[in-house]
């Protein structure tokens, strides 16, 4: 079971996750918080895999509590918010969020970046993902991942066939079907490009090949 931290200030906002993320069979709720501090506290406490978290929230904020959380725990942070704002997205991702999802996500849109969160990898929604990208071709330095030389040389054909998969937004099993391999294959070659490239995570991976103009379009 993936046991999930709810984190928001409204308590008709955690009734209506909760009963949307409980009705996910591999999905349990853990704990509950209204304010960045108890977050932290109950993150400490509980160790959930997944902290599901508003970023206004009373006291210390979403991304601060996100920071704090991501530093000192082995939790993975997904930031839900009302608000599509890049300013929002830049600082959740410098503060190591996995993943970053607008309120108005289908349910399974949730659902699916705490599953992504919790298997390590990173998930932001279609409408972030495309204000994300217009911001690295635009060279934002907000954006975590922008900066240096391109050292895709460095990396094997295969990998660089992998890092572009990644970068157009195919999951792990997508990319395996699509190369007619096996998901392992797939996490190996993953890593490898995050190492090799000083990457974080799947969203910085997906910064780095647009800046570097290594996918020309997004499809």
């Amino acid at each position: 079971m993936i046991e999930v931290l709810l984190v928001d200030d409204q308590p008709l906002i955690r009734a209506g996750l909760a009963a949307v993320l409980e009705l996910v069979d591999d999905v349990h709720i853990c704990g509950e918080a209204e304010d960045g501090r108890v977050a932290v506290d109950l993150a400490h406490r509980l160790s959930p895999a997944v902290v599901l978290m508003d970023i206004e929230l009373p006291g210390l904020d979403g991304i601060a509590a996100a920071r704090e959380i991501v530093r000192s725990t082995a939790c993975k942070v997904v930031m839900l918010t009302t608000f599509n704002r890049d300013d929002y997205l830049f600082e959740a991702l410098h503060a190591g969020a996995s993943g970053f999802v607008l309120k108005a996500s289908p349910p399974e849109a949730i659902a699916a970046a705490v599953r992504a969160a919790a298997d390590g990898h990173a998930l932001l929604s279609p409408e972030v993902t495309v204000r994300l990208i217009a911001a690295t071709r635009a060279q934002s330095p907000s954006v975590p991942g922008t900066h240096g030389p391109d050292g895709s040389r460095e990396l094997t054909d295969r990998e660089n066939e992998v890092l572009l998969l990644v970068a157009r937004g195919l999951s792990n099993a997508e990319i395996a079907a699509h190369l007619v391999v096996g998901e392992a294959t797939v996490k190996t070659h993953v890593s490898s490009c995050l190492s090799k490239l000083g990457l974080r995570d799947r969203v910085q991976a997906v910064v780095y090949a647009y800046t570097h103009r290594l996918v020309p379009e997004v499809e």
